[in-house]
């Protein structure tokens, strides 16, 4: 089975339920005919009006969605994690979602899942905690480099271009060798790697872009990373 990471660096369904250029591209990775996808919104404690834009979105789509909530009765997580093909993980909190995720053993779980096979998406917070090492506004005072699974070995950063801060926060880290190396993504564009290796960019807004960044003798680098356009031009 392959092992395969969907990172969406800005944007998707929970901006727009109704332009899923990229959703329609995430569920064409699995290898079942009518995927069973997972959303899990733990980032923003289980937001009820992002749980309607998910289902909104892939109730349009040829799959089989559902949720996973961690603040209200919790189902075992191992027979339901285990019954997905996709598993896609909302924005929101880094640091709060996957300090609930370890006390609940779900950590493991979807590294495992990884293993198995079960495609791992996911935006912003739900992009970066497959790497390394992501860069997160989970506080409020600034933007922080945080261990996350270390499922991929690289770091991340999302919002690339979207907020201000996120390219400066970036090449500081990398300057002070917090990083040795990061793969920033910018919003309306994802990174899609397999068994360990970066396959593509897609773009799903036009002029989007993913990209290698890293630093030599203290001269920040930029490397584009090849990919397709998935965006409806009409």
């Amino acid at each position: 089975m392959k092992k395969q990471i969907i990172a969406i660096g800005g944007g998707g369904f929970g901006r727009n339920p109704t332009k899923l250029d990229l959703e329609n591209y995430i569920l064409r990775q699995s290898n079942s005919s009518k995927p069973n996808i997972c959303f899990i919104p733990t980032a923003t404690g289980d937001d009820k009006s992002y749980i309607v834009n998910f289902y909104k979105a892939f109730n349009k789509l040829n799959c089989n969605p559902v949720h996973l909530e961690l603040f209200t009765r919790t189902p075992n997580l191992n027979s339901f994690i285990n019954s997905q093909d996709v598993v896609f993980v909302g924005g929101g909190n880094t640091k709060s979602m996957l300090a609930v995720w370890n006390d609940w053993g779900l950590s493991d779980l979807l590294r495992q899942a990884y293993k198995n096979g079960i495609i791992l998406a996911g935006v912003s917070a739900g992009a970066i905690c497959w790497f390394n090492k992501g860069i997160t506004d989970s506080h409020e005072d600034s933007l922080k480099v945080m261990q996350c699974l270390g499922l991929f070995n690289e770091n991340c950063c999302p919002h690339y271009d979207e907020e201000q801060e996120r390219r400066p926060a970036l090449h500081k880290f990398l300057i002070n060798s917090e990083l040795a190396t990061c793969l920033a993504i910018e919003g309306g564009c994802a990174l899609h790697c397999i068994d360990d290796s970066i396959k593509q960019a897609v773009s799903f807004v036009s002029k989007k872009r993913a990209y290698q960044v890293t630093v030599d003798n203290g001269v920040v680098n930029e490397r584009a990373i090849s990919g397709i356009d998935i965006y409806e031009t009409s």
